[in-house]
């Protein structure tokens, strides 16, 4: 195929991408029945009432505004730059995990290694609003499996998402960040730095055209396509109501598995993850407990982790052993301890400092498991 003809097919494409009504179901149909874009543009009005209806076939059949000419010209020099590529429903190239699911995006936008979308992989999501344990727990895990060779998918937000695409950057696996705007803007801009990472060593997909804002409702969106793409969902830290487990029922519709890390019973953090195992998903507490269960059901296994490092054991402070895992005040910790509360609050600030606990809303604080 010439240059010429590249770009005139894929005008074609960003035309029905953008044309009022057809949302991914209603392309399938169109694309089902007529083939290529192109044939669909060229269809009567007739014939096309056949597959959409009436206010459909007319948005097909209006004339290209000269907002959309100048969009598919931007969108055309985007997609000729070094390391960026559109793959359509029609490319070889389209995910085969993304055909599977009941409405695969018309086109995706891809920044970086486009091998990796047929890598196996995992979903790694969470809050926004991670602890340092959650944070920790999703920085350690994608690592320890993207070493195992999966390719870790997540959004790219703050929290969890963030923690989870700079571990698994670590292991071979990489990573596939999946954003909610267009592919000429950086959301959020406080990883910017990351997202350029992502584009030379893993992959950003996006679904929406050039220029599209971040608009809340185009994020639990693009949920399914952060499913579909995975093996598994993992999630890590979640409110009872929160974007992750959009995800991971997402998940579980399009067949595939649900892992989730418990917590405290007293975090608000742990009720989306434990309401998830009451509902089936699958209770993780390590790397190796996800790689098992995605061996047991893939018919081409990965292959064995290596063996982890032994690290000699250290005595813990006193105050760490009664502090436990779970939130406790100070003063508590003092009559525990029988010590005065300038000493506790002196040990703690220590123990802050050295990444070992972590203080929480309300004055608690919280012991952080590092390994």
């Amino acid at each position: 195929m010439t240059q010429r003809d590249w770009a005139q097919e894929l005008a074609q494409w960003i035309r029905l991408e953008q044309t009022a009504g057809v949302g991914p179901e209603t392309a399938r149909k169109l694309l089902a029945h007529f083939g290529l874009p192109e044939n669909i543009f060229t269809a009567g009005f007739s014939v096309l009432r056949q597959v959409v209806s009436e206010r459909v076939a007319q948005a097909l059949l209006t004339p290209q505004s000269e907002e959309l000419a100048a969009l598919i010209d931007k969108t055309i020099a985007w997609a000729e730059q070094p390391g960026n590529r559109i793959l359509t429903l029609a490319d070889a190239d389209y995910p085969k995990a993304l055909l599977d699911i009941p409405d695969p995006p018309m086109m995706l936008y891809a920044k970086g290694r486009i091998d990796l979308l047929s890598q196996p992989s995992l979903a790694v999501v969470g809050s926004r609003n991670a602890t340092t344990q959650g944070v920790l727990n999703a920085e350690k895990f994608s690592e320890v499996l993207s070493q195992a060779g999966l390719t870790i998918i997540s959004g790219m937000a703050l929290g969890i998402d963030t923690a989870a695409h700079q571990g698994s950057l670590r292991g071979p696996g990489s990573t596939v960040a999946v954003i909610g705007t267009g592919a000429d803007i950086v959301y959020p801009a406080r990883n910017r730095t990351l997202a350029h990472q992502i584009a030379a060593e893993g992959c950003i997909i996006y679904e929406y055209a050039l220029g599209t804002p971040a608009i809340a409702s185009n994020f639990p969106r693009r949920n399914r396509i952060i499913s579909g793409l995975a093996r598994g969902v993992l999630v890590i830290e979640a409110a009872a109501q929160s974007g992750s487990l959009i995800t991971a029922r997402m998940a579980a519709d399009q067949g595939r598995e649900v892992f989730a890390i418990p917590g405290s019973i007293h975090s608000p953090l742990s009720k989306g993850c434990h309401l998830l195992i009451k509902q089936g998903a699958k209770l993780v507490e390590s790397a190796q407990d996800v790689l098992e269960e995605i061996r047991h059901h893939d018919r081409q296994p990965l292959p064995p982790p290596s063996a982890p490092a032994i690290v000699p054991a250290t005595k813990p402070s006193p105050l760490l052993t009664a502090m436990g895992f779970d939130p406790v005040a100070p003063d508590v910790l003092a009559t525990r301890c029988e010590l005065d509360i300038a000493n506790v609050n002196a040990q703690l600030l220590t123990l802050e400092l050295e990444g070992l606990i972590e203080m929480l809303p309300g004055g608690t604080v919280r012991r952080v498991a590092t390994s």
